[in-house]
């Protein structure tokens, strides 16, 4: 006998309980069923502030409960936005919209839409194609570089992108900065703002994508800068801004606090953590400090 089968029939021994494991128990009496109708429906609690809360924010506040659960509806409601946060990060950017947005394409090193989900690394990186256009065509010696680009929400990028876009671009251009040649990059990471900045010999580079997907956020936006781009940039050394939509950060007011950080880069010559928001005039008063008008949150289904 083995010293670990001994160690666990001692302890069996001691527990009172030297039958054999396999030994068939007794059944256990039949449990009531529970009733039909636990709580009733008007139980849901429902508070003032959250109601009053949820007029001006798309935030979950105040869904309600049914005991220690969620109601029926606020869970099948879930479940449609997470159905349309799935279809967001499927979605893709097609070659018509792109003609159609006027912008020249340029593709990463991902092959299909699988392997850019998989490949992060690989959409960091832009193909032969896209370098050697880039090479041939694009303006040089820039202040910013603007880049729109797919990221993981096509869905996104074909939505708002192009007016968040022309927006940062106009900003820019009041600010008497020199913009470079706007490209549309499909099947992009946050990173292939580097290389294309690079190549381009921008002082800031500027990559507008569509952001990960949220329950019910299919639609959002994210923008990345980072000063003097270059292929081995990190993380720590870019600003972002995200949740740029329609119910979120409005796209005319991102693009105004995109391009005062810009000139603010410039001017401090980095970006990331060592650059002193603080110092940077007007970037904190950028679509004011009062509420918002009332938004609501598009509610997917309906329970009678």
């Amino acid at each position: 006998m083995s010293h670990t089968r001994r160690m666990v029939e001692e302890l069996r021994r001691r527990l009172g309980e030297d039958a054999p494991m396999c030994q068939v128990q007794a059944p256990l009496e039949p449990i009531e069923p529970p009733p039909s109708r636990v709580i009733p429906r008007g139980a849901i609690r429902d508070e003032r502030f959250a109601r009053e809360a949820a007029q001006h924010t798309t935030a979950l506040v105040g869904v309600g409960r049914v005991g220690s659960r969620y109601a029926t509806e606020v869970v099948l409601q879930f479940q449609a936005e997470l159905a349309v946060a799935h279809a967001a990060v499927a979605a893709e950017l097609s070659e018509d919209w792109a003609e159609s947005a006027g912008l020249p394409l340029l593709r990463s090193r991902v092959g299909h839409h699988r392997e850019f989900l998989l490949r992060p690394d690989l959409g960091r990186r832009l193909d032969a194609q896209a370098v050697a256009w880039l090479e041939a065509n694009a303006r040089r010696d820039v202040d910013v570089q603007p880049i729109l680009a797919d990221g993981l929400s096509a869905v996104a990028c074909m939505g708002s992108g192009p007016e968040l876009m022309g927006h940062f671009i106009a900003q820019c251009e009041a600010l008497g900065l020199r913009v470079g040649t706007p490209v549309l990059a499909k099947y992009a990471r946050v990173w292939l703002q580097d290389e294309i900045g690079e190549l381009c010999r921008a002082k800031v580079a500027c990559i507008l994508l569509g952001e990960r997907p949220g329950l019910g956020t299919g639609d959002g936006l994210s923008a990345y800068m980072v000063y003097e781009p270059r292929v081995g940039r990190n993380d720590g050394e870019r600003n972002m801004i995200s949740n740029i939509h329609a119910r979120g950060m409005l796209p005319a007011d991102a693009a105004q606090r995109l391009a005062r950080l810009a000139q603010g880069m410039i001017q401090q010559r980095t970006s990331g953590v060592e650059l002193d928001l603080s110092a940077i005039p007007g970037l904190g008063g950028v679509g004011g400090t009062a509420l918002r008008e009332p938004q609501v949150r598009k509610r997917l289904v309906e329970v009678p």
